[in-house]
This record gives structure tokens, sequence and C-alpha cells, in this order.
């Protein structure tokens, strides 16, 4: 699923092409309701491409905005599609004879439009803060852990209400540069480490976001180009790979709430638990 800085390198690519175009039209093969969707939105003029969480929120004129969750495998593509081509679902034609076209191979991605306030709709209303806005202190992401002592940081990580734009990649990625088990508890966790996590975060997610995203899946960015962060995975899916700490250890997947955890035993141990038990999962 595209995180954060897939998200992110989608809205920089749109916001250097689409402000000040007219929607001129709007084809779906999905979205519910279509045909009110389209004369809402028909000869409107884009203001601007935002980011909320793993949200997009293109700007009308009209004063209403269009939200796109990308989901599991989607992505937006500038340029002259036809319907039915590369898996696009939708397409938004332009004044300029462009087009934005929805591409999305399992078919579970959003398109809403919201009127009024963006943020105060059910769509966004739950998320939590953003872990790059240079207001999201130590002290905010320490506060917010604080709050569910016995979750795993793992999970705690990848809760959209308590922190928006991490996954399953980038919480591997955070944990491994941390040095923490993704099974760890809150309460459990030395409060020097805390810090080490909170700094892995930034530094994790704004490397990706110079490298144009992850495209170990199905991500493209708008010119249908793969980002590069991929080639720098410490854990994720390097299962059965010996860890660039060289600390001995190899790098094991584990379940882990329904989703995989990619982790090295070695320098992410427990800290009050037995070594983890190494297992070589595929």
């Amino acid at each position: 699923m595209p995180e954060l800085p897939e998200v992110q390198t989608t809205v920089k690519g749109l916001n250097k092409v689409l402000p000040g175009l007219v929607i001129s039209n709007v084809w779906s093969d999905t979205i519910s309701s279509f045909n009110q969707f389209k004369r809402a939105v028909t000869g409107s003029r884009i203001k601007e491409v935002g980011r909320r969480g793993k949200n997009i929120l293109i700007y009308l004129s009209n004063n209403q905005v269009i939200l796109i969750h990308m989901k599991m495998t989607g992505c937006l593509l500038y340029g002259v599609y036809q319907p039915g081509e590369r898996f696009i679902h939708a397409i938004f034609s332009f004044s300029n004879k462009k087009q934005m076209a929805f591409s999305d191979l399992r078919k579970f991605g959003k398109i809403v439009l919201i009127k009024g306030e963006p943020l105060e709709s059910p769509h966004l209303n739950h998320l939590g803060p953003e872990p790059l806005e240079q207001n999201f202190t130590f002290s905010k992401f320490k506060a917010i852990l604080d709050k569910k002592p016995a979750w795993k940081i793992k999970t705690l990580l990848m809760d959209q209400t308590l922190i928006v734009g991490i996954g399953n990649i980038y919480s591997d990625e955070i944990l491994w540069s941390a040095g923490v088990h993704p099974e760890e508890k809150e309460k459990d966790i030395p409060q020097k480490k805390f810090k080490v996590i909170f700094s892995s975060m930034k530094k994790v997610l704004k490397k990706s976001i110079a490298l144009g995203g992850d495209s170990m899946s199905d991500y493209r960015n708008i010119n249908g180009e793969k980002g590069k962060f991929q080639l720098y995975h410490r854990a994720y899916r390097r299962t059965g790979e010996k860890c660039e700490k060289n600390d001995g250890g190899v790098i094991i997947r584990k379940k882990l709430g329904g989703r995989s955890a990619h982790f090295c035993p070695v320098h992410q141990k427990l800290f009050r638990n037995p070594p983890e038990r190494v297992i070589r999962a595929g």
C-alpha cells in the first residue's frame, strides 16, 4: 500500500501540473453515484493538491475537495489515457487536453467528493498527527505512545488514528534502524530508545520522499516511473538475508496482528524476554 512517502511524491508531482487546469470531463467504472460526482466537479478549476495521511486532496474552485485514497495497489498517472488501459478505473480530463488516470489493480481505491471543510469530514477527522510536521515534537510523539502501554510498537506506529502515514514498509525500516523488536510492548521499551525511534521515523520517511517513494509493489509516480526506496531496504522483504548491521543476524519474517514484520533477531532483541528464536520464514 502506498504510504506517506509515496502519497507525498504523488502530491508533489500533481502540484507541478494540475493547479489552474479546469476539469472538462470525468469517466469512471467504479465511482458510485457517478453522474452526480461528474456534474459536481466538471467545470471546476483546480486550486492546489494537498495530503492528509495517505489521502490525496484536490482542492477545487467551487470550494469542494476531491479525496483520493490509493489503498493497496493504486497510483495516479498524468498524460493521455483510455478507459480499460493499465487497470485504469477513473480518468479526469482537463482543459489542456491531458488526463489524470487512477490505475488500481485490485480496485480497492477510493474517490469521493467532500463539501465543506475536508479535515472535519468522516474520511479524515479520525486521523492522528503528521509525523513530519515541524510541530510534531518528541514530547507529542511520546505522549501518543504512552496512551497504549500494552500495545506492540509496530502496531502503534501503524495505527492511523495515532500517527498517520506509516504502514508495513516504513514501520519495519524504522524499527530496524532504531534497533527495536516489532513485538516489544511500549511499556517495556527503555526510555532512551523512544528518541531513537522518533529520530529514525523522521529520517526514514524523509529519505524515501527524497528517493521518490517505494516501488517494491505497484506504486508509480505520476509519470509512471518507479521510486527507488526499495533499493535501500534493510528489513522489509529481506527474509533470509544477512543483517546489514553485520551482527551475525539474519532477517526473519513473523506474523503480527495479521501483518508481516521483518526484523533482525540479533540487534532487535526483546528487552525483557528471552532472545527471539530464529525462524527462517518465507
